[in-house]
């Protein structure tokens, strides 16, 4: 018999959530049928063709407004009253501890009664959420209110920021299993459960696609071009990276810095840029495609991430796929890839003078010596995120943890 999951995502689809598409895509592929939830996305306004036929296919809880939420959660009442007690004290739990009030707390149990319904008419056996935010929480009542087992993956870094706030360990214990995309991410799990509980917290990495990895080699633009990609936000350590970028650019090198991503911070940054007189250096793109994406990593001769913090950036993937060296900080699951002198470089986080000195080795590293590097940075992503392969190892465990009757908490 088929295995059915549903997949329940806060906002879908959106561009920066491309790996779980391909996650969902490489299961259906294995024969599993995927059922997309979210939270929100109907209304989202959608660049790629592809994410365009997602949000066709996918339900969103909120889309018609609270009236329906509050019809199903007196219907729960109703049918299951000692379950949904249950869960109400769950919820209020995880609201007495949380840095969001009560009432949100409530909301998701309200959201978890009407997706209960949805499950139910579509006899699905167990739900995946991604990261350990709401989402996380709504599946947990869910199961708390009698629906299917299960799990969740976390990403990082706002699962590592807040873990007490969002209740991370409360999350681990009442799942089936949990996932972690990097060996760090599930070190930070460790400390939030008890010893017990490790074993039900898996490592398992986001995956590319084979197109990816069949690209043929393309020779970079003739001036060094360094790209960024991510959103403008405090995390990502865009200000520091023009600070680099001011230091290099005084030392008479040229090259061009694309920003890929739009983010709150794109005025702070620009203005930074003015400030140091480096407009003809930098250059913003805003929000793009996954195929314009795709085209400035092959013009650049590197992929440039100055993070603070991060769980294991999908790019820093794309880039190695398509032969480009790396350059970024050694930041949670970020080492567990590139590899310093072979596949890229890494420098301390928060450093502007190691980040210019790397960006600056860039710019004056043969073009030779780049391409040794990016063919080494293809083989080593190659071996470690196959879509195909990773999926593999969260079909197991779909199909190991799997129950369609949730029991009381």
């Amino acid at each position: 018999m088929t295995t059915r999951i549903a997949y329940f995502i806060n906002q879908y689809p959106q561009v920066s959530h491309a790996f779980i598409r391909r996650e969902m895509l490489a299961l259906e592929r294995m024969g599993f049928e995927i059922e997309r939830f979210a939270l929100r996305g109907w209304d989202a306004e959608i660049i790629d063709e592809i994410d365009f036929q997602e949000q066709i296919r996918t339900r969103y809880v909120l889309e018609n407004g609270v009236l329906p939420l509050a019809f199903s959660m007196l219907l729960r009442v109703i049918r299951s009253p000692l379950r949904f007690l249950d869960a109400m004290l769950l919820s209020i739990r995880m609201g007495w501890k949380a840095d969001r009030p009560l009432p949100y707390h409530l909301v998701y149990l309200a959201e978890a009664c009407h997706f209960l319904t949805w499950l139910q008419d579509r006899e699905v056996d167990h739900i995946h959420a991604h990261f350990g935010t709401n989402s996380a929480e709504v599946v947990m009542l869910t199961h708390a209110l009698g629906g299917p087992t299960y799990s969740f993956t976390v990403h990082g870094p706002l699962e590592f920021d807040r873990p007490y706030y969002l209740g991370i360990g409360e999350k681990i214990r009442h799942a089936a299993f949990v996932v972690a995309i990097t060996s760090f991410c599930r070190s930070q799990l460790f400390r939030w459960v008890g010893h017990t509980h490790w074993p039900k917290i898996q490592v398992v990495h986001c995956g590319l696609e084979d197109e990816f990895f069949a690209g043929t080699f393309s020779h970079p633009s003739p001036t060094p071009r360094l790209v960024c990609v991510g959103r403008l936000c405090e995390q990502k350590g865009q200000l520091l990276l023009i600070e680099a970028a001011a230091k290099v650019a005084s030392s008479g090198h040229d090259f061009k810095l694309v920003l890929v991503g739009g983010g709150e911070m794109r005025s702070e940054i620009e203005a930074l840029v003015v400030r140091h007189g480096i407009n003809d250096k930098v250059e913003f793109t805003g929000p793009v495609s996954t195929e314009r994406l795709r085209e400035e990593l092959l013009k650049a001769q590197a992929l440039v991430l100055a993070s603070f913090a991060e769980g294991l950036p999908m790019v820093i993937m794309e880039a190695m796929a398509l032969r480009r060296p790396v350059l970024s900080t050694f930041v949670a699951g970020i080492p567990e890839l590139v590899v310093p002198g072979e596949t890229g470089w890494l420098i301390p986080a928060g450093s502007v003078d190691d980040l210019a000195t790397a960006m600056t080795e860039i710019i004056t590293t043969p073009p030779e010596r780049l391409h040794a590097m990016g063919n080494a940075a293809h083989a080593r992503v190659v071996g470690r995120h196959s879509i195909d392969t990773e999926v593999a190892r969260l079909a197991d465990l779909f199909v190991k943890y799997a129950r369609r009757t949730g029991s009381p908490i």
